[in-house]
């Protein structure tokens, strides 16, 4: 009789400590916090001035390839129910990154023949003659080197980039005042992000075990960068990357900040565009109140309506 009425206060208390938990998260609202968009970064609008054209042309155009292809927008329900959320976050991602990043191609065939083209090459990353396996093998970088998923492996391998390397010289080797992912992975150019999700490659890094998980592809191995990119130009690969993406955002501010921003894509589009939830969202919980959009966040939550009806 005691070890029945033990478990029948034990459960009593778990439930009252749920309810307590659940009426402790915070529902962020639908719709902007800010009444204008906020400013645009000067890179953007120069951006966008040198491929004559504007914001506006831009987002209508990625609008338009959505609105146009059926079989996109399954594509993107299905990732989107996979990882557990409304596909509108993939969408405002999506008119997010070819509004304000890159311009639309035309139709997503576009998207699976540019695919094609980059997992036919064969290239590396690193920097300098020093390939990205050689510089992992670096002392500084043991404590990453078990046990850990791969979002938790190489955002620790960033944090050692950022605390030891960036900007410093190391054992006679200069090292650039740049992003991790910008100084060892991008073999091509300037352009840092590809697809139809504009990922780069240390952020699908990142997801690799989540969208191996729950996608079922094969997990991203770093010394195989044609793979990589295989992965962040193929448009059905892409979808997973991104999804995992945002799954990680929603995530984050829920057990961090106590803040649900599952129902307000501008907010997911704002995390998806600057990266870093998880600061991001112990940052709010110190300071309290609502998360709030930046510019490409801001239009997603603007078009809402238009952007819904592409369902």
């Amino acid at each position: 009789m005691k070890r029945l009425l033990l478990a029948f206060l034990m459960t009593v208390a778990w439930t009252a400590a749920s309810t307590t938990y659940a009426a402790a998260v915070t529902v962020v609202p639908e719709g902007n916090r800010n009444t204008v968009q906020p400013k645009v970064p000067g890179a953007s609008v120069r951006r966008t001035r040198a491929g004559r054209t504007t914001f506006d042309d831009k987002y209508e155009k990625i609008r338009d390839l959505l609105a146009t292809d059926k079989k996109l927008i399954g594509k993107i329900r299905s990732a989107a129910s996979a990882y557990g959320f409304d596909p509108i976050h993939i969408v405002g991602a999506i008119v997010g990154e070819h509004t304000y990043n890159v311009d639309a191609y035309d139709r997503l065939q576009t998207y699976y023949i540019k695919a094609a083209a980059y997992a036919g090459n064969s290239f590396r990353f690193g920097y300098d003659d020093e390939s990205i396996k050689d510089f992992l093998d670096r002392p500084q970088f043991a404590k990453c080197s078990t046990g850990l998923d791969s979002y938790r492996l190489w955002t620790c391998r960033e944090n050692v980039w950022e605390d030891a390397f960036r900007g410093r010289k190391v054992d006679g080797k200069a090292f650039p005042d740049n992003r991790f992912s910008a100084v060892f992975f991008q073999p091509f150019y300037a352009g840092q992000t590809f697809g139809l999700g504009q990922l780069n490659p240390l952020t699908a890094m990142m997801f690799s075990d989540t969208v191996a998980r729950v996608s079922g592809y094969p997990k991203l191995d770093e010394n195989k960068a044609s793979e990589v990119y295989d992965a962040i130009m193929d448009p059905d690969k892409s979808l997973a990357y991104m999804a995992a993406n945002i799954r990680r955002s929603i995530d984050d501010y829920k057990t961090i900040a106590n803040v649900d921003i599952s129902r307000n894509p501008g907010i997911t589009a704002t995390l998806y565009n600057t990266g870093g939830s998880a600061q991001r969202a112990a940052a709010l919980r110190a300071r309290g109140g609502l998360p709030e959009e930046n510019y490409y966040g801001w239009l997603v939550n603007d078009k809402i309506a238009e952007l819904k009806s592409l369902f």
